[in-house]
C-alpha cells in the first residue's frame, strides 16, 4: 500500500484530522497527541500495510519503520488547514504526569535530527583527523567544526521553535525572543557586568542551553493570547509581537533565564550523581529494561536529560551506552532466531530485524520477534545487561545524540580519551555476544514437530481462494509481504479473476478500492485477501465485490471478481496474497506448490491457540 493511503487510513482510525491536536515523528514513529483517546480504533490500525504495530502512552505512537518520513509528510498534508475538534463528547481524561510527558517529548524529539547529524559530522572529524586525513589546524578542519557544533551552539533557537510549534504560537516571534539572549553584543555586556532597569543581570552564556529558552517561550505563549486578545485588529501584526518581545526577554534576563540554567545544571548535575554512587549498575539496569521502555515509547522521555548533557558537558555516561547494549543485544538475539527457528517466516522476520537492530533501530526486532517470544526476550535482557555492565565499567562517553549502532561508532569518538571508541566496541561485541549465546540456549520451537493428536484435531484446513500457480510469500515482490511483517501466508499468481471465501467465516474489513478484503473464520482466525501489487492505484477500477461488511460466507462463497487481463494491461502484478494476520505465529502446513483450483486445499493451520511464546 503506497504512503498516501497508508496515510488516509492511519489517520482515520486515530478519530480522523480533527481529532489530531499535534504530530510528530521519530525514526519509526508516528507520534499524536489526540484531542481524545478513545477514537483510536487500535486494532484497525493494527491491519493496515506497511504499519508493525501501536502503543498508547501519553502520545498514540504508530509503529511503521523505514518509511515513516514518507508517511508522516501524507498525513501532514492531510491536516493542512484542518481545524482541530474542540471535544464536545467525552475526552480521556490524562494525569498530569502524561500531560507533562507529552509536552516534554514534543519539544525535544524533533531536535534529534539536527543534533545528531552535527554530532556525527564532529565525530567524522575527528576521526579523519585521528587517521592523518585531514589535520585539525587546517581551517576546512576548523570551519566544518564549527557547521557541526551549529546545531548544539543555537540549541535555544531550535528548543524555540519547538516549543512554539507545540504551544501554537508564532514560531518567529518565540525564536526572535529567545534570539535576543544569544546577540553577541549582549553576551558581551553581560559578561563585563550590566544591569537592566537598575536591576543586575546575572552573566550566563546562554548558547547550549534548553530550559531557558523553553521558559522564554511558556511566557511569551501567555503574553501572546494576552495581547491579541485586548489589541485591536488593526494594529495587532506588530503590536502584539512588539509589546510581548518587550516584556519576556527582559523578564528571561531578570528571572527565567537564571531559574532555567540552574535548573538544567542541576538536572545535569543530579544524572552525574547517579552514575558516580552507581556507576556501571545504573547502565546495566538501564540496558536490561530498554526493551519495555521502547515498547511503550517511555525511553523518549531519556531525551531531555541526553540533550542537556551535552549541551552543559558535551558528554553523555549512561543512556546512550545502555542503548548500545540493547541494540545490539537485540540484534545478536534475532540472528540466534534465525539459526535455531524451523519457521521460514520468523527466519527471514529475524534476519531483515537483526541488520536494522545493528543498525540502531530496534522496533522490527521487538515488534517481530522479542515480545512474540519469551525467551528470546529473556536472551534479550540478559545480553543487555551483560553488555550494559561492560559500557558502565569502562565509563564510555558518548558524544551526539543518535541511535546507536555500527553506523554510528563515531560517536564514541574522543579526543581526550583515545580508548573510548574501542570499549565501545568491545561493549558491543559482548552485547552481541551475551544475547546471542542466550537465545542459542534457551529457544524453544513455539510448536513442535511431534504434534499430538489434540493439535491435530484442531487442524483447520483451507481452501484456495483464488485458482493459478501457488508461490511462497518470500517470492513476492514487496518488501512488507515478503519478509511476513503482517503475517504468514502464501500467495496465488491467478489464472482466474475471482477470489472465493477459502473458509466459513465473516466479513470483516472491504477496502473501498475493493482490491483488498479481510475476513475472520469461525475460529477466530483473521485473514488478509490482497489482490495484486500496488492495484490500489486502479481505484477500484476492474473490481467488482459480492459481500459487504458483516456478512458471513461459506466455503467457496465468490467475494470479489477482477478483471485479471485489464489488470495485466494496465502495468499491476495480479499475485494475490492471502495472509494469515492474527493470531501472529500460527503454524501453517503448505498443502501445494502446484496449480490449484478454488477446490483444491491451499494450508493447514494447527490450531488456533495462542503459540506466540514459548
Amino acid at each position: 500500500m503506497e504512503e498516501k493511503n497508508v496515510a488516509k487510513e492511519i489517520l482515520k482510525n486515530v478519530g480522523g484530522a480533527g481529532n489530531v491536536s499535534h504530530l510528530e515523528h521519530c525514526s519509526t514513529r508516528l507520534r499524536f497527541t489526540l484531542v481524545d483517546d478513545s477514537k483510536v480504533n487500535e486494532e484497525a490500525i493494527k491491519k493496515i500495510p506497511g504499519v508493525l504495530g501501536i502503543t498508547q502512552t501519553a502520545q498514540t505512537q504508530v509503529i511503521i519503520g523505514g518509511a515513516v518520513i514518507e508517511v508522516f509528510r501524507e498525513v501532514e498534508k492531510l491536516l493542512s488547514g484542518v481545524q482541530t475538534d474542540k471535544g464536545d463528547g467525552p475526552k480521556k481524561k490524562q494525569s498530569w504526569q502524561a500531560v507533562a510527558l507529552d509536552f516534554v517529548i514534543s519539544i525535544f524529539q524533533p531536535l534529534i535530527p539536527a543534533i545528531a547529524g552535527g554530532g556525527i559530522l564532529k565525530s567524522l572529524l575527528m576521526l579523519l583527523n585521528l587517521v592523518g586525513v585531514l589535520d585539525k589546524t587546517t581551517s576546512t578542519y576548523q570551519i566544518l567544526t564549527f557547521v557541526g557544533d551549529a546545531p548544539l551552539y543555537f540549541l535555544p533557537l531550535l528548543v524555540a521553535i519547538t516549543t512554539a510549534n507545540k504551544l501554537k504560537v508564532n514560531s518567529l516571534v518565540a525564536v526572535s525572543a529567545v534570539g535576543g539572549l544569544l546577540i553577541p553584543g549582549l553576551t558581551a555586556l553581560i559578561t563585563e557586568g550590566t544591569t537592566l532597569a537598575g536591576l543586575s543581570i546575572q552573566n550566563i552564556n546562554y548558547a547550549y542551553q534548553v530550559f531557558p529558552a523553553i521558559l522564554c517561550v511558556i511566557s511569551y505563549s501567555f503574553l501572546e493570547k494576552f495581547f491579541t486578545k485586548i489589541s485591536p485588529k488593526v494594529i495587532r501584526s506588530f503590536f502584539v509581537p512588539m509589546m510581548s518581545l518587550l516584556i519576556v526577554v527582559p523578564l528571561t534576563l531578570l528571572v527565567l533565564g537564571p531559574i532555567g540554567f540552574t535548573f538544567g545544571q542541576g538536572f545535569a548535575s543530579v544524572i552525574m550523581a547517579i552514575f558516580a554512587r552507581f556507576g556501571w549498575i545504573a547502565v546495566a539496569l538501564l540496558a536490561a529494561f530498554l526493551p519495555f521502555m521502547v515498547v511503550t515509547g517511555m525511553h523518549k522521555a531519556m531525551i531531555p536529560y541526553v540533550i542537556t548533557s551535552l549541551g552543559e558537558t558535551g558528554k553523555e555516561l549512561i543512556y546512550n551506552a545502555a542503548s548500545l547494549a540493547h541494540n545490539i543485544a537485540e540484534a545478536g538475539a534475532c540472528f540466534a532466531v534465525t539459526i535455531r527457528s524451523k519457521d521460514k517466516g520468523l527466519k527471514a522476520t529475524a534476519v531483515s530485524a537483526g541488520i536494522s537492530a545493528l543498525f540502531g533501530i530496534t522496533e522490527p526486532a521487538l515488534y517481530g520477534v522479542t515480545i512474540l517470544h519469551k525467551r528470546v526476550l529473556y536472551g534479550v535482557m540478559f545480553g543487555s545487561l551483560i553488555g550494559g555492565a561492560t559500557l558502565g565499567l569502562l565509563s564510555v562517553e558518548a558524544y551526539v545524540a543518535v541511535g546507536p549502532g555500527i553506523a554510528s561508532l563515531s560517536m564514541f569518538i574522543s579526543e581526550t580519551l583515545p580508548n573510548n571508541l574501542m570499549y565501545a566496541v568491545i561493549g558491543l561485541v559482548v552485547s552481541f555476544v551475551a544475547s546471542f549465546t542466550a537465545v542459542l540456549v534457551l529457544w524453544k520451537e513455539p510448536i513442535t514437530d511431534g504434534a499430538d493428536e489434540s493439535t491435530k484435531q484442531n487442524e483447520i484446513v483451507f481452501n484456495a481462494p483464488v485458482e493459478g500457480q501457488v508461490i511462497p510469500l518470500s517470492k513476492v515482490n514487496d518488501d512488507v509481504f515478503a519478509s511476513k511483517m503482517l503475517g504468514d501466508g502464501v500467495a496465488i499468481v491467478p489464472t482466474k479473476g475471482e477470489l472465493y471465501a477459502p473458509i466459513n467465516g465473516t466479513i470483516k474489513m472491504i477496502y473501498n478500492t475493493k482490491h483488498a478484503l479481510g475476513m475472520e473464520t469461525e475460529d477466530g482466525i483473521e485473514i488478509l485477501f490482497h489482490i495484486g501489487l500496488d492495484t490500489v492505484n486502479l481505484d477500484g477500477k476492474f473490481f467488482e465485490s459480492f459481500v459487504s461488511e458483516g456478512q458471513k460466507v461459506s466455503q467457496g462463497d465468490l467475494l470479489i471478481k477482477f478483471d485479471l487481463l485489464n489488470i495485466k494491461e494496465a502495468g499491476f502484478d495480479p499475485t494475490t496474497m492471502i495472509v494469515i494476520t492474527e493470531p501472529k505465529r500460527v503454524k501453517l502446513n503448505l498443502a501445494s506448490e502446484d496449480q490449484v483450483t478454488k477446490e483444491e486445499k491451499i494450508f493447514i493451520v494447527e490450531g488456533k491457540e495462542e503459540n506466540a511464546i514459548a
